[in-house]
């Protein structure tokens, strides 16, 4: 069998030599969606890796008999979850893309105990014909981020499941997430506190978060990122006076719940991924028949926003011929899903 053909591999073949390493060493290097339009690859180091794995068991304690389900791609920061389980002995059910009716099966029959999803992703499963509350019967938390929990849709889970949802806010340059709000605070926001499904939560107690003059999110934590790979400048920038500036706008209620108010960055969130308008404007432009263009997210209700180019052409274009062009240099989800034309962009 497998196992039997395996050792005979393992006997054949000498061991290579684990290469040496330090805790300040990079680990992964993560590319993540720049205001300017090119993508920065993030340098996470073992430290600040390890240190982000520290902080998500804080704010999601794993269980070692627990399974994970995890239906994003594995180039994205929130795979550090992957990583989670596996460094407390949890097992991890990966999916090639999210599908809502495998998804209930897969909880159904691996008896799957805690997932992270987008809250779109909840909703389809709500939605699914085949939905039943015994489907998820053994899964005891709902982890989400990136965009926050519509009210209803927070309601509707709770009505028809005895779950706990944590949502958590994070970035690839924090090597996770830094601040949480908990399976309580949600319980709190379905009953008397609906204005928390507004909130990221509170910071861990691993990480120190401040609020600069301009209102800009500031976190200084061992899981914060070496830098920008190849970009001095963006690095310098990025990290300056030893505090990581998210380009995040928040303030702080009483009770110490941090809220995001705006993005200084000109960023649309589709299904849970960020989209930088400017790398999408820059690609367009570059079609003869384009003269200008803005990339703007509208609201979705699947997707929360869906990626939407307004463009002003010199010759006629179709739909088909610009999607099928921004997809030959654009990810599948920074591609836009409705085009519209105009005589002139506002100024």
């Amino acid at each position: 069998g497998l196992q039997r053909d395996y050792a005979h591999w393992l006997t054949e073949h000498a061991p290579a030599p684990l290469p040496a390493t330090s805790v300040e060493d990079p680990v992964w290097i993560l590319y993540t969606s720049g205001t300017t339009g090119r993508p920065k690859g993030a340098i996470l180091s073992h430290r600040s890796f390890a240190a982000g794995l520290r902080s998500a068991a804080l704010g999601r304690p794993v269980d070692p008999l627990d399974r994970y389900f995890y239906p994003f791609p594995l180039f994205h920061v929130a795979a550090h979850n992957v990583l989670l389980q596996h460094k407390y002995g949890a097992g991890v059910v990966l999916s090639r893309s999210f599908d809502a009716g495998e998804t209930l099966r897969v909880c159904r029959d691996l008896k799957v105990t805690t997932m992270s999803l987008a809250p779109t992703m909840i909703a389809m499963l709500l939605d699914h014909p085949d939905f039943e509350p015994a489907d998820l019967a053994s899964v005891r938390t709902i982890g989400y981020g990136a965009s926050a929990m519509p009210t209803t849709l927070l309601q509707r889970l709770f009505a028809k499941l005895d779950v706990g949802l944590c949502q958590s806010y994070g970035m690839t340059e924090l090597s996770g997430s830094a601040a949480f709000l908990t399976v309580e605070d949600h319980r709190l926001a379905a009953t008397s506190r609906p204005e928390l499904l507004q909130s990221v939560g509170k910071p861990l107690a691993t990480v120190a978060i401040a609020l600069a003059q301009d209102g800009e999110i500031l976190v200084k934590a061992e899981q914060c990122m070496l830098g920008y790979w190849q970009q001095a400048e963006a690095t310098a920038a990025a990290l300056a006076g030893g505090w990581l500036h998210t380009g995040d706008v928040g303030r702080f209620d009483a009770q110490g719940y941090l809220y995001i108010v705006d993005r200084k960055k000109d960023m649309i969130i589709s299904g849970g991924e960020n989209v930088a308008s400017r790398e999408v404007e820059e690609v367009l432009r570059g079609h003869p028949a384009v003269r200008d263009c803005a990339v703007i997210g509208l609201p979705d209700e699947r997707w929360g926003e869906t990626v939407s180019a307004v463009l002003v052409t010199r010759a006629p274009v179709g739909d088909e011929e610009l999607t099928e062009y921004a997809r030959s240099q654009l990810a599948g989800y920074k591609t836009p899903r409705r085009w519209f034309r105009m005589e002139a962009l506002p100024i």
